[in-house]
């Protein structure tokens, strides 16, 4: 039997019942769980909430789960740029191939729902000053220990030179989410696709540095829970306590 938090909250985020049909038990667990004592638990503002469920079901390449998403996340008020934004900046750490089926799944989404295509360019950097404008924002995320990284690397210092340029330039320059919003969801990108742990705690003192502490990715890991389940919960909250450890 679904609580009446649950029921709320399904019916607020416009969420299908297919499996109530044919699974209600499964049901009434997942939903009092992931949409009423989650939720409750170690509360996040709606928006940050559905950019981290979002960031995490790309993650965890949760496409059925996501279609739902995107139309929780825009009924709950997030932006059609906002949800964009995390589907583009998924790309540089998932790669092509994971997200373009996410791309076509947010269409689709967006068109039944009567938004325009396509949206409204958000990119604020020329392409050839992509690199050092990357770099000063891995500057102004990681701090001054990133200085001239994009110049160094030896034989695959081509690499630095992406990340600065691709992964920074490209992607944390546009608008639509402030720096705090990219990385946490980059934190829940890693943490939903497992196997990324030094990079995971990397981007979680990268969020302790700019403002997202301890307790908000707590709370984060928390909410992306049901979606990834416990072991890659476990260990992304172990890659928090590291990261706490050395600030």
């Amino acid at each position: 039997m679904l609580t009446d938090n649950a029921k709320n909250y399904i019916k607020r985020a416009g969420l299908p019942n297919d499996l109530q049909a044919t699974d209600p038990e499964l049901y009434d667990i997942i939903c009092n769980f992931a949409c009423d004592e989650v939720v409750n638990e170690h509360p996040l503002s709606d928006r940050t909430r559905h950019l981290a469920i979002l960031a995490t079901l790309l993650g965890c390449q949760g496409r059925e789960a996501f279609a739902h998403e995107v139309t929780a996340a825009l009924n709950f008020g997030v932006t059609a740029v906002e949800i964009k934004e995390v589907i583009y900046q998924a790309v540089a750490y998932l790669g092509i191939g994971r997200v373009l089926p996410f791309i076509d799944i947010a269409n689709a989404v967006f068109k039944e729902a009567g938004i325009s295509l396509p949206l409204e360019g958000q990119a604020t950097v020329e392409y050839a000053d992509r690199v050092q404008t990357g770099e000063d924002t891995q500057v102004r995320i990681f701090g001054e220990g990133m200085r001239g990284f994009s110049k160094k690397g030896g034989e695959a210092g081509h690499i630095n030179r992406w990340l600065s340029g691709n992964c920074f330039g490209d992607y944390y320059t546009r608008r639509g989410l402030s720096d705090n919003d990219r990385e946490m969801i980059t934190f829940c990108y890693l943490a939903a696709q497992g196997g990324c742990e030094p990079q995971l705690t990397s981007h979680a003192a990268a969020n302790m540095r700019i403002g997202n502490d301890k307790r908000f990715l707590i709370s984060v890991v928390s909410q992306c829970l049901p979606y990834i389940g416990y072991p890659r919960s476990l260990n992304a909250l172990r890659c928090v306590e590291q990261a706490a450890s050395k600030s």
